[in-house]
C-alpha cells in the first residue's frame, strides 16, 4: 500500500520535461482577489457612500500598454454594495495612491489637492527663474525673509518652553497642599483652645457655687444651740428644718414682719382690787400670781399669752361669785 504523503516521485528514465504541453493563457486574464476599498468613494449611480476599508470580492487584471519604470499597473472592478453598478480604479505607482476611473467618485481629497498645487507652483517658479534673472533675486530675497520670520517664531518658541519649564508645578502643589495642611491644624488648635476654655469656666464656677454651699453650711453649724427652757416645748415650730433657713435668711436680710413677740412686754395685765376675800384664798392667788405673771407671760408667744388672760378673767369671776354667796349667807 502506498503512502499518502508522498515526497519523492518516480520519474521513468525516459521522462523529457520539454515534451510536456505548456499552457498559454492570456495576457489581460482576471483573478478574483479580495480586498479593501483603498479610499472613501461614492456611487454615481445610486449615490451610497463607500467608506475607505469596506471588504469587496474584486477582480483584478493586468493594464495592457501601461508601465512605470517597470512596474505593471494593475485595474480592480467591484461593484456597489446598494445598485450592483461596476466600479473600477486603478494603481498609481508614480504618487503611491489609487486612481478612480468609472463609476464612482473620490471623496476627501483635500490633502492630494493640496500637493498637487503645490507642484504646479513649484514648476511654474522653475520655468520664470530659467526666462527672468530679475525673478531669481526677487525669490532669493524672499525666501531670505521667510527664513528669518521662521527663525524668530522658533526663538519665541524657545523663550516661552524655557519660561513654562522654570515653573515647577509639582512644588507648587506641594506648597499649596502644605498651606492647606496648617490651615486644618490652625483651625483644630482654635477649636481645643475654645473647649478649654469653656471647661475651665464651668470648672470655675462649679467650684464657686460649692465654695458658697459650704459657707452656708459652715455657718448654719456654727450657730451656738440656745439652752431649752420648760416652756420651749410650746414654741417648738412644725415646720421643716429647710423652710426655717429660708425664714431666718428672710429675717436677715428684711427684717421680721410680726413684732408682736417684741411688742409682749410693753402690753400689762389688769391688776384686781385686794379689798374682796374668797372662802378658800384660792382665787385670790390665782389673780395674784396672774397679775404677777407678766415677767415671764413676756417671752411667751402671742398665740398663749390670750390664752393665759381668758384664764385669769374666769378666776376672778369664780372668786367674785363666791364672796356673794359669803355675803348673802351673812
Amino acid at each position: 500500500m502506498s503512502e499518502r504523503k508522498v515526497l519523492n516521485k518516480y520519474y521513468p528514465p525516459d521522462f523529457d520535461p520539454s515534451k510536456i504541453p505548456k499552457l498559454r493563457l492570456p495576457k489581460d486574464r482576471q483573478y478574483v482577489v479580495r480586498l479593501m476599498a483603498p479610499f472613501n468613494m461614492r456611487c454615481k449611480t445610486c449615490g451610497e457612500y463607500i467608506y475607505k476599508g469596506k471588504k469587496f470580492n474584486a477582480r483584478k487584471e493586468t493594464v495592457q500598454n501601461e508601465v512605470y519604470l517597470g512596474l505593471p499597473i494593475f485595474r480592480f472592478y467591484i461593484k456597489c454594495t446598494r445598485c450592483l453598478a461596476e466600479i473600477t480604479f486603478k494603481t498609481d505607482p508614480e504618487n503611491t495612491d489609487y486612481t478612480m476611473e468609472h463609476g464612482a467618485t473620490r471623496n476627501f481629497q483635500a490633502e492630494k489637492l493640496l500637493e498637487e498645487e503645490e507642484k504646479r507652483v513649484q514648476k511654474e517658479r522653475e520655468e520664470e527663474e530659467l526666462n527672468n534673472p530679475m525673478k531669481v533675486l526677487e525669490n532669493r530675497t524672499k525666501d531670505s525673509k521667510l527664513e528669518m520670520e521662521v527663525l524668530e517664531n522658533l526663538q519665541e518658541l524657545k523663550e516661552l518652553n524655557q519660561r513654562q519649564a522654570n515653573v515647577d508645578f509639582e512644588s507648587m502643589l506641594k506648597q499649596y497642599k502644605d498651606y492647606e495642611e496648617e490651615q486644618k491644624r490652625r483651625a483644630l488648635e482654635e477649636d481645643e483652645m475654645e473647649m478649654k476654655s469653656m471647661l475651665e469656666q464651668a470648672q470655675s464656677r462649679r467650684f464657686l457655687e460649692d465654695s458658697d454651699s459650704d459657707e452656708e453650711s459652715a455657718q448654719v453649724l456654727s450657730r451656738p444651740v440656745p439652752k431649752m427652757k420648760p416652756t420651749d416645748i410650746l414654741q417648738e415650730d412644725t415646720e421643716p428644718q429647710r423652710k426655717k433657713i429660708k425664714t431666718e435668711s428672710w429675717e436677715r436680710s428684711v427684717g421680721k414682719l410680726n413684732s408682736k413677740s417684741q411688742l409682749a412686754g410693753l402690753v400689762t395685765v389688769k391688776k384686781q382690787t385686794l379689798g374682796s376675800t374668797t372662802a378658800n384664798g384660792v382665787g385670790k392667788e390665782t389673780i395674784l400670781q396672774s397679775a404677777g405673771a407678766g415677767s415671764w407671760s413676756t417671752s411667751l408667744p402671742a398665740v398663749i399669752q390670750p390664752a393665759a388672760a381668758a384664764q385669769g378673767s374666769s378666776l376672778s369671776l369664780l372668786g367674785a361669785y363666791s364672796d356673794s354667796e359669803d355675803n348673802t349667807s351673812d
